[in-house]
């Protein structure tokens, strides 16, 4: 699922923000020794955080339908997955990290949500929808210069983009046939306790009943 999202943003950077412009979309970390290898305009889209769309979690269970309408088995529904990117501009100069900077926020702000077309693998045969935001403020539990900070880098203007994909957990349970008739309920008798004979004892659909004695079907005279 995040080689998808990568691709996604990959197309959705090229194809809608930066709409064809000749510039390079890497994933690698953008560490000291990473920026001095660049030799060419590059908009870097760097995975930092992985954690649970814990907002957008469903319970209950979904059916899964065969051709004829039956129920053949029971899903989960399926996990939403936060992943955050931070996207910053590499150019020899600011002011053109800053105009590329510029085009990815209009382009990416147009969109709540990633568009279906460059959606590919699994986020396309799901069907739904794919929500993105764009530079919303970091949360409580973690700030942008800390990142920078692990990367061992210098803090340059950046991006945030977070993408709550769906992905599919595997548990499922199976079911059982389509009921063919109502459900029968018995009444069991408490003679069964008075030690009744059991030549005494007849089943008659599906219920218990003893036989009277001749004792009982004589009549008094």
């Amino acid at each position: 699922m995040i080689h998808e999202v990568d691709e996604a943003l990959r197309r959705l950077v090229r194809e809608k923000a930066l709409r064809g412009r000749d510039v390079e979309v890497a994933f690698d970390a953008p560490t000291k020794d990473w920026a001095a290898r660049r030799n060419a305009p590059t908009v870097n889209v760097y995975l930092y955080d992985i954690r649970e769309d814990i907002r957008r979690r469903q319970r209950g269970l979904l059916n899964e339908y065969d051709v004829a309408g039956d129920v053949t088995a029971r899903h989960l529904p399926p996990r939403h997955i936060k992943l955050s990117y931070l996207v910053t501009a590499w150019t020899q100069r600011p002011e053109d990290e800053h105009r590329v900077l510029s085009d990815l926020l209009l382009g990416l702000l147009r969109y709540e949500s990633v568009p279906a077309e460059v959606l590919t693998g699994s986020l396309a045969e799901f069907g739904l929808p794919v929500p993105m935001t764009v530079a919303l403020p970091p949360p409580e539990d973690r700030a942008f210069a800390d990142v920078w900070t692990a990367l061992g880098g210098e803090l340059k203007p950046s991006l945030d983009v977070v993408v709550s994909a769906p992905i599919e957990t595997g548990r499922a349970y199976p079911a059982g046939p389509r009921a063919k008739a109502g459900m029968e309920l018995g009444v069991g008798d408490d003679r069964v306790a008075h030690n009744v004979a059991p030549d005494d004892e007849r089943h008659v659909g599906g219920q218990r009943r003893v036989a009277m004695t001749r004792a009982h079907r004589r009549r008094p005279s």
